[in-house]
């Protein structure tokens, strides 16, 4: 038996390290459109004879072609891959080693969000080559291309680069889903819910089960087509903007996570006092940020992301609900993190009674939960 593990192991590894070197020429040939495109965003762009705008497209088009190969090779290996974990786990499972399934977990979840990233690629890829093609054709009959033609490229770089950053540090969308379960609650069954930067799609995914009439709206279009793709109702736009657009009294629900952090003062006001416009009577908003009351949550999570423009205190989030008209303004917290948590000195003698207590404030401080929502009731 053990002969036989040592032979899955060692077919497993082959299969990983074949997909890992993908991966490395993946993101080799990212880099070099990431060059190309340094280059399309220099002022002198515009004023380059046609010869070297011609070698510009080709040399583009041919890292798009080598990305497209290579994340078809990563489709094909993939699978592969999978199969040969599979065969290693049950050998080690008939073995009785499930201890070495946890130290494998950290590799099969890296792997997955590389996978993911992959196969996103391949997709926006096959879809810069459409738009390369056309550019090439404008270019043979002696056509500059316009900012808005480049425009149209370089964007849809952009908003991977976000998506893939999702994936690797928001988590597994069947976590978030289990995260953001809790807010089902707080909407009348059956009701009209828009959830505002509805990224992936996975409060969409819970209103769908749980018989809600679910909309999304995102900024971002890899977001949108991850939505439809699992035949969600999401549309890409600016969520203040298609907020405006919805009559006033039309929808039971409103919610957005993790999305006023990234919007400045006036644009928060104005989204507040929107959603208060277009809900309907009874009808709740529920707003879930980062905490930023919990040190860990600034360190770890708000820090993390570069697109972050301004931490929300709960009370100020609370006061704007209540000031707009909101009812009965609850806050509420998610993501203890008890397992992170000083632990108390054991004993009731005066001393350690002393310590315990500045503990206890230290983890208040330190390690408070992560996330908080606001929500509230339109009269």
């Amino acid at each position: 038996m053990r002969r036989t593990i040592e032979k899955l192991i060692q077919e497993r590894r082959e299969k990983e390290d074949l997909f890992l070197k993908k991966l490395e020429d993946l993101k080799h040939y990212g880099q070099s459109l990431e060059r190309l495109e340094d280059q399309t965003k220099s002022k002198t762009f515009f004023s380059l004879s046609k010869k070297s705008l011609q070698k510009i497209l080709a040399e583009t088009l041919n890292a798009t072609k080598n990305l497209t190969a290579v994340a078809a090779d990563l489709l094909e290996i993939q699978p592969a891959l999978m199969d040969a974990k599979d065969k290693e786990w049950d050998a080690l499972g008939n073995n009785h080693v499930g201890l070495i399934f946890k130290s494998m977990e950290w590799r099969v979840d890296k792997l997955a969000a590389e996978y993911e990233d992959a196969h996103i690629l391949m997709k926006k890829f096959l879809l810069l080559k459409e738009q390369l093609g056309r550019l090439q054709a404008a270019l043979e009959k002696q056509k500059l291309p316009s900012a808005g033609q480049v425009r149209e490229i370089l964007e849809p770089l952009e908003e991977w680069r976000y998506m893939s950053f999702e994936n690797r540090f928001r988590g597994h969308e069947e976590e978030v889903k289990k995260q953001q379960e809790r807010y089902i609650a707080y909407f009348r069954p059956g009701g009209k819910i828009l959830d505002l930067g509805c990224g992936r799609g996975e409060f969409l995914e819970l209103l769908q089960e749980t018989g809600f009439q679910g909309f999304g709206i995102d900024g971002n279009s890899q977001m949108i087509d991850s939505c439809l793709d699992k035949g969600l109702h999401a549309q890409k736009g600016d969520i203040l903007e298609k907020l405006a657009d919805w009559p006033d009294a039309s929808l039971d629900g409103i919610f957005s996570s993790q999305v006023i952090e990234h919007l400045p003062p006036a644009c928060l006001k104005r989204m507040v006092e929107l959603s208060h416009a277009k809900l309907a009577p009874a009808g709740a908003l529920v707003l879930e940020t980062v905490n930023p009351t919990s040190v860990f949550a600034l360190v770890r999570i708000y820090f993390l992301d570069l697109s972050h423009r301004l931490p929300v205190h709960p009370q100020a989030l609370k006061f704007l609900l209540e000031s707009s008209g909101f009812d009965g303004v609850e806050i509420v917290y998610s993501g203890e993190l008890a397992d992170d948590r000083l632990e108390i000195l054991p004993g009731a003698d005066e001393l350690r009674s002393l310590l315990n207590r500045n503990i206890d404030r230290l983890n208040d401080l330190l390690y408070a939960a992560p996330n908080y929502a606001a929500i509230g009731r339109k009269k």
